[in-house]
């Protein structure tokens, strides 16, 4: 049995490691990537001779695929959770707190956004639950026209926005409640009589588990270990440029024959993999579109005076070039025992790369000169490191549900053929190690 995964990314690697579960140790499994490396967008690297993560530096806590994967490979001990600390929301020229009993930014109530707007927004927001509320079972809509509507405008830019934006790199604008907000969504088809009433609906319950967590040493423990587990032959540099059906399962150019397949590969890659064996397919995955981003990770001296959060979230509008700031040290414990402070600044919105074609000396100093404009303090970096995210994180574009629904309708007839990745049913990593999970099932259950 010879299966290919093309995708060297976490959900390639989990589906790897999850039919090398399943089929055991006489199975053929190679990945290939067109990367020189596996991670696809998580990377680890050294920083004044500690790892720190470049890419994802979190995950959602409440979710358990990546906790259950970590006591599967020997590597629990590597969890970590985040100090007890909020971000900060930079909005109108100074700091405010993040916004509590939200969804997602969006308020529960004014007492939410009390500061934050002003006092005709809080009055809107209070009065919203009296407008009647035209929602169709069903439909879809932007996150920033739902919101706008409701709560007005200044509760997008200031508080939905930043949040939305560190997910996906987008705004309230590009991003659909379906998809971003599923509880949302359920709450609204179920009749709610107004947005104040689906957000509370929406709002998980209280819970002692921790909303995120992270790997001490970076995300490459991870990537290190699914590797060993799925015990795969690798190859990087690799680009699969043409898939083909034969007579007894698919063709994968440039690696040969193999029984089945995954493609566990960005929308625009699979899109084009698809476009001789599944036209309609390629076709939707190619309307999915994508967004750019950068990261500058920087240590500074220890005595540098950030503020006690977590980070900082910048709004919509305010005339920073960062979009938002992790003070990782303040935000980690493990990392607050380092003899450095370690910030990490995020550039870059769906729709505008023109900071990431910035040489990298420039963004390092866009990082200096906002960080010093919200914190008072003098940010002389240690060690900076930039690290660019080209197309990396798909827009969940209102009507994206549905697209995916039909792309898996699409090729659901495609024995031996399985597609994973973030663009499927999140953008989060549990997310995308669902989706290899979910990936090699298929797999595993269309073989003969």
């Amino acid at each position: 049995m010879r299966i290919a995964i093309v995708g060297g990314g976490i959900s390639g690697l989990v589906t790897a490691y999850r039919l090398r579960q399943a089929l055991g140790a006489s199975a053929d499994l190679l990945l290939i990537d067109e990367r020189d490396r596996l991670g696809g967008i998580l990377r680890t690297t050294d920083l004044d001779g500690d790892p720190v993560d470049l890419g994802a530096e979190a995950f959602v806590g409440r979710r358990p695929e990546i906790p259950e994967l970590m006591r599967e490979l020997g590597i629990a001990d590597q969890l970590v959770y985040p100090a007890a600390k909020r971000p900060l929301v930079w909005s109108g020229g100074k700091a405010h707190r993040l916004p509590e009993q939200t969804l997602m930014g969006i308020p529960a109530g004014p007492e939410s956004v009390a500061g934050l707007v002003d006092e005709e927004t809080l009055a809107r927001v209070a009065e919203e639950p009296s407008r009647p509320l035209a929602w169709e079972r069903g439909s879809d809509i932007a996150v920033g026209a739902l919101v706008a509507d409701r709560f007005g405008e200044q509760v997008v830019r200031r508080s939905v926005d930043p949040l939305l934006g560190g997910v996906y790199a987008g705004t309230a604008d590009s991003i659909g409640v379906r998809a971003a907000l599923p509880t949302l969504a359920a709450a609204l088809d179920r009749g709610a009589g107004s947005l104040t009433e689906a957000v509370r609906a929406a709002l998980p319950p209280p819970s002692g588990t921790p909303v995120f967590g992270g790997i001490r040493d970076g995300y490459q423990v991870l990537l290190d270990a699914l590797r060993a587990a799925a015990d795969v032959k690798v190859e990087t540099g690799t680009a699969a440029t043409r898939l083909a059906r034969t007579a007894t399962g698919w063709l994968v150019d440039p690696v040969g024959a193999v029984d089945a397949v995954v493609l566990a590969t960005p929308a625009p890659v699979t899109a084009a993999l698809l476009r001789e064996v599944a036209p309609a397919a390629s076709e939707i995955a190619a309307g999915i579109r994508l967004a750019s981003s950068a990261v500058v990770a920087m240590t500074l001296p220890k005595q540098t005076e950030l503020p006690d959060n977590s980070g900082i979230l910048v709004a919509t509008g305010e005339p920073l070039r960062a979009k938002a700031f992790t003070l990782s040290s303040r935000k980690w414990p493990h990392l607050a025992a380092r003899d450095v402070a370690l910030v990490r600044a995020s550039f870059g919105r769906f729709g505008d790369d023109s900071l990431l074609d910035l040489p990298d000396a420039d963004l390092v100093r866009a990082a200096m000169e906002d960080l010093t404009v919200m914190t008072g303090a003098d940010i002389r970096p240690l060690t900076a490191v930039v690290q660019r995210w080209r197309d990396g994180l798909p827009q969940y574009a209102p009507g994206h549900t549905h697209l995916i629904a039909e792309l898996r309708s699409a090729t659901a007839d495609l024995d031996g053929l399985a597609l994973a990745g973030s663009y499927l049913g999140g953008v989060g990593v549990p997310a995308c190690a669902a989706s290899g999970t979910a990936a090699a099932a298929r797999i595993i259950e269309r073989l003969p």
